[in-house]
């Protein structure tokens, strides 16, 4: 196929997924219909099915294409020759969130498609494989830490990457609903958290 043509495709099934996100962060998922997206794309329902088969599908490319920039800026940051702290880490990607989770930001369609994910399996199952891959990174960013010494040794660099991972959905929550939260007071909160050293424990 010339390189014209798949340009072409790729920037309709861009008009797509662009349109999808708008409809789907002023509507929700379950109240964005197919009509909507063709409506907002200016598209046929034909020439929208061409590039996907079901809003599930569109959900899913959607999921890839919100967190896979922040997933390649985590691994990023983490893989650096000397990585930041924790905190520092949080800071950035906060300010990341915080960035693409405006009124019509694609972070935004991330605790619906979390929901989704819930009663859904097949939408579930890219919004399962992002959450998996970003906490690997964290695994990966603990054990640099450990390498480092900046845990301890025997440090569960599992449990820590379980637990870091859950910072980054509570801030979009809090950023999202609450509307103050902030960067700095996150990586403050960080910084506090990693120096706590209780009395009579080793």
């Amino acid at each position: 196929m010339p390189r014209v043509s798949e340009e072409h495709l790729e920037r309709r099934r861009q008009q797509i997924l662009a349109a999808a996100q708008l409809c789907f962060a002023r509507k929700g998922f379950h109240e964005t219909s197919m009509q909507d997206v063709f409506a907002e794309a200016g598209m046929s329902a034909g020439a929208v099915y061409r590039y996907f088969t079901s809003k599930n599908e569109i959900i899913a490319a959607l999921v890839v294409q919100t967190m896979t920039p922040l997933r390649a800026q985590l691994a990023e940051i983490i893989r650096s020759e000397i990585p930041p702290t924790p905190a520092e880490v949080v800071r950035l990607l906060t300010t990341e969130v915080i960035k693409r989770g405006g009124p019509d930001g694609p972070l935004r369609l991330a605790p619906q498609a979390w929901a989704l994910a819930m009663v859904q399996p097949e939408a579930g199952i890219p919004v399962r494989h992002a959450i998996a891959a970003m906490r690997d990174l964290w695994r990966e960013y603990a054990v640099r830490m450990r390498e480092l010494g900046w845990i301890p040794a025997d440090a569960d660099v599992d449990a820590l990457a379980k637990t870091i991972i859950g910072v980054l959905p509570g801030f979009m929550l809090q950023h999202l609903l609450l509307e103050d939260a902030d960067p700095d007071e996150f990586a403050r909160g960080m910084e506090v958290l990693m120096a706590i050293r209780p009395v009579g424990r080793g």
